[in-house]
């Protein structure tokens, strides 16, 4: 079966290059295999019933709980109790108990501070390629070589953009924020592929696993090159043309940084930190971004819109967004000397505190331990900004024992940025 799935995933990849012959789709793994109890304990409980006494009417009501540990809501409208007539309901508008889907791409043990992209610890998936990580959340296993390799060519095949998406970039404000212009260019890749349009080529265009592929190879190239125009928009500088014979990461440096010379090469040290911190963002559960996604999908919208509405979400400062909040809190301390004083005000609640605290790491953040390792790395070779330093010394002040706002937790955001 393995080998039957690889060849299947060389030949769709293939079939994109425009090798050979119309090929059979790539094939997926069960995403809803069996919980393995060695590997992780049955949520909730896992399988069984739940007994519910309704006090109102004394009817006791027995619910399915499933092998995940929940509930099916809609068995709850059976719990009546005069009034309307309308059954019980469940109310939670931010998702703060409620599972949407049933996935095994990642498990979160926020707790312990644990995390895995199908079945793999980040920590070890660190050691692999962007490429072969965006593999295996994709496809469900590591790729073979010859796997990566077709991969590889399709992804870095489709990573340049359509000139119409540059002129709509191009006639935007120098000053324009650059999560609103990859917004921009993604919404203007959807008018860009009328072949992958629901709205154009019928709502069953996803259906063929060809198409649906075709256009994960066209997102992960292309959103590189967007994000490339995005920051040459704010330096005035032209973006380089995607260079199809460097790896991923590498590539995307080159377009950064290059100034058009073809004879320019990353530092490869600052292309490996950078290919760790894409696998470390890659994939993160049911959050904000990916309800965002999933919710326009549901109405059958083209992927480019439903991927563009995950960056809009991802552009929140409750989201994504707080990563900025967190520089722009560094720029309003100045320096290490204006610690004091701040924390001051966090404590008055005349300030507020971003890069601290987890809503799911409730211990410690995998992700933020290996980017200081990566953050060192780079220091050395690139120097350290001023505002590191004020992250820092705020880090390990003493004000912060004791704080109560579990924010002893350092995520992400305080290491993760260039």
């Amino acid at each position: 079966m393995a080998h039957h799935n690889a060849l299947s995933r060389l030949s769709v990849l293939s079939h994109h290059l425009g090798v050979g012959e119309e090929a059979p789709c790539l094939a997926r793994q069960d995403t809803a295999a069996a919980v393995d109890e060695s590997v992780r304990p049955a949520p909730g409980g896992g399988k069984g019933t739940l007994t519910v006494l309704d006090n109102r009417t004394g009817k006791k009501y027995t619910l399915e709980v499933s092998e995940g540990g929940t509930i099916n809501a809609q068995a709850l409208k059976q719990i009546t109790a005069g009034g309307d007539g309308v059954g019980l309901r469940t109310y939670d508008p931010g998702y703060t108990n409620t599972s949407a889907v049933i996935s095994h791409i990642s498990f979160i043990d926020g707790d312990k501070g644990i995390l895995r992209y199908r079945g793999y610890p980040i920590e070890e998936l660190t050691e692999a390629s962007y490429l072969e990580s965006a593999f295996l959340v994709l496809y469900g296993n590591l790729p073979t070589r010859p796997e990566l390799a077709a991969f590889n060519d399709s992804v870095m095949m489709h990573n340049g953009v359509p000139r119409a998406v540059e002129d709509v970039i191009h006639a935007m404000p120098h000053d324009a924020h650059p999560m609103a212009i990859i917004l921009t260019g993604l919404c203007a890749l959807s008018g860009c592929h009328p072949e992958q349009n629901p709205a154009l080529a019928g709502q069953n265009v996803y259906k063929s696993r060809e198409v649906q592929d075709q256009q994960i190879a066209r997102l992960i190239g292309k959103i590189s090159t967007l994000a490339a125009l995005a920051y040459h928009k704010s330096t005035g500088r032209t973006a380089a043309r995607p260079n199809q014979r460097m790896g991923f990461a590498e590539n995307f440096l080159y377009m950064l940084d290059s100034n058009g010379s073809p004879s320019y090469r990353p530092n490869p040290r600052l292309v490996r930190a950078l290919e760790i911190m894409f696998i470390l963002h890659q994939e993160h559960e049911m959050n904000c971004s990916t309800a965002a996604a999933r919710h326009l999908a549901s109405s059958g919208v083209d992927v480019y819109t439903a991927v563009a509405g995950a960056v809009g979400a991802l552009y929140g400062p409750l989201h994504g967004g707080a990563n900025e909040a967190v520089l722009r809190m560094l720029e309003r301390i100045g320096s290490v000397d204006n610690i004091p004083s701040f924390i001051a005000g966090v404590k008055s609640k005349r300030e507020k505190l971003f890069g601290f605290g987890h809503r799911v790491y409730k211990n410690f953040d995998p992700r933020a331990k290996i980017i200081r390792g990566v953050a060192d790395d780079v220091f050395k070779i690139a120097g350290k900004d001023p505002m590191i330093e004020v992250a820092i010394a705020l880090q390990v002040r003493q004000e912060l024992k004791g704080f109560e706002l579990s924010r002893q937790v350092e995520n992400i955001g305080r290491y993760g940025r260039r």
